[in-house]
């Protein structure tokens, strides 16, 4: 029997803290303990070469079940359409109106972080909400 391996998800960004920290916002991750030998993620930083400082961030699920978002400087910006995205699931096992209204309730929450809602889609039972993060990564509520 194969066995299951645990996984984190890479983003390719600007900003790896800020984005690491929006990210965090919406799917109630948390920033791990830095690194052993540091009090804080400052004193880490100011440990490293200044070019290697602020390359990286990561978050974490409090409850350890969710896979590790790992976020990495890159000199080039986003230029096209994602390969990959985060469904952000809200609306599990609604369906209809009930569905849109936890899904419109979590766009209302998301958009002053600094996510954009780029549509609705609806087609009176099923719904989906595509989205740009603040760097301008696609996700989707779902």
């Amino acid at each position: 029997m194969t066995s299951i391996k645990k996984f984190q998800v890479t983003f390719d960004c600007a900003e790896p803290e800020r984005l690491a920290r929006f990210w965090c916002e919406v799917l109630g991750y948390v920033v791990p303990p830095p690194p052993g030998g540091f009090a804080t993620w400052d004193d880490f930083k100011h440990s490293q070469p200044p070019e290697q400082r602020d390359s990286w961030f990561a978050c974490i699920d409090p409850s350890g079940v969710g896979p590790r978002l790992y976020f990495q400087r890159v000199p080039e910006g986003k230029a096209a359409k994602n390969r990959v995205h985060l469904d952000v699931r809200v609306g599990t096992g609604l369906v209809g109106e009930e569905r849109l209204a936890a899904l419109e309730a979590e766009c209302a929450r998301l958009v002053p972080l600094g996510a954009v809602h780029v549509q609705t889609l609806y087609d009176g039972n099923d719904s989906c909400i595509p989205m740009l993060d603040i760097e301008g990564n696609e996700f989707c509520i779902d």
